[in-house]
């Protein structure tokens, strides 16, 4: 699976920058546009009967082109479970996430995109017995990279509107210790929502279709 993941991605970046590359010929940009930046971001929350999970994950970026964007990403998420042991069912754990990373996204239609991400995590855990007994903590860090496809609603490329988007994304490295799979391996599907907002554009009216 992680020879796969990575032909994919390769596969991705060299469409990515040849059609940026295409692009570039076609059209004299006239070099670095602060209008072609934007920021954003996304926020999670999730409330189980055993657990809790609230996490951020701000973004800065950069229109290449109409139909491609590239930026930057951090990202925090904090997760406590209850009933996390059959020796004890008070035991507790407690596990703060956080890294960062660079994505590119292509929108083949303006309300449609591929998405590529790639993240480095650090994981911190912490075990809490519920016998009173000491603690356990463990760390580690874990490479993920990120494939998929999203959907965006009221983005209209140089109209200085914010906009709505939500993507389904898969861990195709599909590393033990990645916050983005199952106990014992698996990848699991990972479902953002956000939002993108331009920066130093101004607002102007959308173009009517």
């Amino acid at each position: 699976m992680k020879r796969s993941g990575y032909l994919i991605a390769l596969v991705f970046m060299l469409f990515a920058f040849s059609a940026t590359a295409q692009n570039e010929e076609a059209e004299k940009t006239g070099g670095f546009k602060k209008e072609n930046l934007f920021t954003g971001g996304s926020v999670s929350l999730g409330i189980g009967g055993n657990s809790f999970q609230a996490g951020a994950s701000p973004v800065l970026g950069y229109s290449l082109a109409p139909w491609a964007d590239a930026g930057i990403s951090i990202n925090y998420n904090y997760a406590s479970y209850r009933n996390v042991s059959f020796n004890n069912p008070n035991d507790k754990l407690r596990s703060s996430t956080y890294g960062g990373g660079a994505f590119t996204r292509l929108y083949p239609v303006s309300f449609a995109f591929a998405q590529i991400q790639f993240e480095h995590n650090f994981i911190n855990q912490k075990l809490i017995s519920g016998d009173g007994s000491a603690s356990v903590k463990n760390r580690e860090e874990a490479n993920s990279l990120l494939l998929g496809v999203g959907y965006a609603t009221g983005r209209y490329p140089g109209g200085g509107q914010p906009f709505f988007y939500l993507s389904l994304l898969f861990d195709v490295l599909d590393n033990e210790f990645s916050p983005y799979v199952r106990n014992g391996g698996g990848i699991l599907p990972i479902l953002r929502g956000g939002l993108q907002v331009p920066l130093f554009q101004g607002r102007k009216r959308a173009p009517i279709y």
